[in-house]
């Protein structure tokens, strides 16, 4: 009788050589087939192609025009991780802890100004059906937490179509805050800034997301802590930043950053206490923002000449 262990090495051994000679006799002219050592080798279901690597590409989840898209990421994606367009607004979803990365807006004075037939109010909280169910937070995640379901991609700043402001909505779009003095006033503070920034330019580019930075404790060693809230384990950010890419008319390019910790901060404290270098937002984010800019076309950074 062939012992067990014989019998699995020469099973796996068929295998092995079955994809060999499959790979080996695919026809160059295969749609599938990669270019591999000289050799044209084809992706099979079960017999993957060690080496290779797919690719993240931009997609859209909801019939987004494309060029949209390519206006809203005009100056480059953060990252390519999980990305979903929606119909105004482009964002970034982190599975594990069930918030964004980051999520990326374009606007302008048509996107804030008032329009009647849009109304906030008719606008439910939403799960995103698009995420897997292991990685969608819900709305029982949030509730008697505490914690807002805090926007990333402003509803103020969505007010072309009704659907493109529910779909701020949805909780792909959204991340724990504190609610009072946070949510509700320094941040919402910080969105209108945004906002007033269309007066004085053309296109306004706005990327935010969370932060989780480290605190250093009593025993002299730093530590990144956050809590999670939920069934489903909703990390909350320590902190949030938001990095702007304001254009004139003429092209000039300004840059604002700022970075705000998640707890409850003085009314009168203006927004640009918070302002940091754009660059330590990117190293502790892992993310390089507006990319396709060289720092040297910049006109301004934080209101400083480049």
């Amino acid at each position: 009788m062939i012992p067990k262990r014989l019998l699995h090495i020469a099973q796996l051994s068929v295998v092995g050589l079955a994809g060999y000679y499959i790979g080996q006799n695919e026809k160059p002219e295969s749609k599938e087939s990669v270019l591999v050592n000289g050799k044209f080798i084809s992706s099979k279901p079960g017999l993957p192609i060690f080496g290779t690597v797919s690719a993240a590409t931009p997609f859209t989840d909801s019939g987004a025009p494309k060029d949209r898209v390519s206006q809203i990421m005009k100056y480059g994606f953060p990252s390519l991780d999980n990305v979903r367009s929606y119909d105004d607004f482009v964002l970034s979803y982190d599975r594990r802890n069930r918030v964004p990365h980051w999520v990326f807006e374009h606007i302008t004075k048509e996107h804030i100004k008032k329009n009647q037939s849009v109304d906030r109010s008719k606008c439910d909280f939403t799960p995103d059906e698009s995420i897997h169910p292991f990685f969608r937070s819900q709305n029982t995640d949030y509730r008697g937490s505490g914690f807002d379901r805090g926007h990333m991609a402003a509803a103020g700043n969505h007010r072309l179509a009704q659907k493109h402001v529910e779909q701020t909505f949805f909780l792909t779009n959204m991340a724990p805050q504190v609610g009072e003095g946070f949510n509700r006033h320094a941040w919402n503070t910080l969105e209108k800034h945004v906002r007033k920034l269309t007066k004085v330019y053309e296109n306004v580019y706005c990327c935010t997301g969370p932060l989780y930075l480290p605190r250093k404790e009593s025993d002299g060693k730093s530590y990144v802590k956050y809590q999670v809230i939920g069934a489903n384990t909703v990390a909350v950010p320590t902190h949030f930043y938001k990095v702007v890419v304001a254009e004139t008319s003429d092209g000039t390019l300004d840059l604002e950053s700022y970075v705000m910790p998640n707890q409850k901060l003085p009314d009168d404290t203006p927004v640009s206490c918070y302002m940091v270098p754009p660059e330590t937002i990117e190293k502790a984010a892992g993310l390089l923002f507006f990319d396709k800019i060289h720092r040297s076309k910049l006109n301004r950074i934080n209101g400083k000449k480049v």
